[in-house]
């Protein structure tokens, strides 16, 4: 079986995410998908959606797809989560022949932070998502390079929620949350 883990904040999901999901889906030889929501990224300190709001919205989003599962996992841990732990417990749980972690190519210029880069190194190969501004190349992990043309990130529609950024399938309930904030 071949998973590929695709975490973040997702505060709040956007066409960016779905695109990104889809895309993988169809370049990569894929059996599972996994979407892990974060409680807490370790690199920042707080999200302006719950941890159960933005699980829930992930979870709605991709409810129609059987190759594509959201995990409570990072979320249950009550804590920020490094992705070695999530990757640990994917191969505990399920054994899989090969395992991928989709990133954005923003995040190669820091990825040797990342706590026990090393080890998860070894275990996975990393889908790089690249976007315009962002270099993809580097020398430091094995990638599989895939560019998509996505000019909108959480980070600007938390400062602005932009609706026609929002899926269609989640954009009332993403709207009504906001304002509740």
């Amino acid at each position: 079986m071949n998973i590929a883990l695709f975490g973040g904040s997702f505060d709040p999901p956007h066409v960016g995410h779905e695109k990104i999901v889809y895309a993988v889906l169809d370049s990569v030889d894929i059996d599972k998908l996994i979407v892990v929501p974060t409680f807490l990224n370790p690199f920042k300190i707080t999200s302006h959606l719950t941890s159960l709001q933005r699980l829930a919205l992930t979870k709605e989003l991709f409810s129609n797809n059987n190759k594509i599962e959201v995990s409570d996992f990072e979320v249950s841990q009550n804590k920020a989560t490094p992705s070695i732990e999530t990757v640990n417990h994917i191969i505990k749980k399920y054994k899989p022949k090969n395992i991928y972690l989709i990133i954005g190519a923003d995040n190669i210029k820091s990825i040797h932070l990342w706590k026990d880069f090393d080890k998860l190194n070894q275990l996975v190969t990393f889908i790089v998502i690249s976007r315009d501004g962002y270099e993809e190349k580097n020398d430091i992990i094995q990638t599989i390079n895939i560019k998509l043309d996505i000019n909108i990130s959480s980070t600007t529609l938390r400062g602005n929620l932009d609706l026609k950024y929002i899926p269609k399938k989640i954009e009332q309930k993403v709207e009504k949350l906001w304002k509740q904030e």
